[in-house]
């Protein structure tokens, strides 16, 4: 139980710094337009945690390995994602003064692999909360915003880069290789 404690403050701490460090600032963007999507994020997933661990289950052995492999994937996967993107990474949706379309490196595989492994961390830990009902107030809701997310940042990514990123977009599956 302890580990479940650890993780949840390794993901809220390296999300709390994402805020801090990684946010865009004035005159160094060409565009900002986030339409409220962080803020639903950030509900989603605070309402789920208090909400799917109020609703879940004696910790099931087997989901808890499985949700740890997943916690411990998504944040891997979301920090290497974070790292290659470099400069050009934003809390909110920003296309910064010096940004070009990132295409290499995870990017190749997917074109939100930041938000691929957010949804690991998420999913890994609906797994060790052992409940339909803690994967549906948590899991699900937080799916439901990344895509809205997804969404609002790829018409920014459309009007900035214009025919480049739809033909990215038509070659490479948003969140899951190969898959969507």
């Amino acid at each position: 139980m302890h580990l479940i404690i650890y993780l949840s403050l390794i993901f809220g701490f390296s999300e709390l710094m994402l805020m801090v460090f990684k946010r865009s600032k004035a005159g160094f963007s060409k565009t900002q337009n986030d339409n409220g999507s962080m803020i639903l994020i950030w509900i989603f997933i605070t309402i789920g945690f208090f909400g799917g661990f109020y609703l879940s289950n004696p910790v099931n052995k087997f989901f808890e390995g499985f949700g740890f492999a997943f916690i411990v994937t998504g944040l891997i996967i979301r920090w290497v994602a974070i790292l290659q993107l470099g400069k050009s990474f934003t809390v909110d949706v920003a296309i910064t003064n010096t940004a070009k379309l990132k295409t290499d490196g995870l990017y190749e595989r997917v074109r939100h692999p930041s938000y691929s492994g957010l949804l690991a961390i998420i999913m890994g830990f609906s797994f060790i909360m052992s409940s339909v009902y803690s994967f549906l107030v948590l899991g699900l809701p937080v799916f439901l915003a990344i895509l809205y997310r997804i969404n609002v940042e790829e018409k920014v990514l459309i009007n900035e880069f214009g025919d480049s990123y739809l033909e990215y977009k038509n070659r490479t599956k948003r969140i899951i290789p190969g898959i969507f």
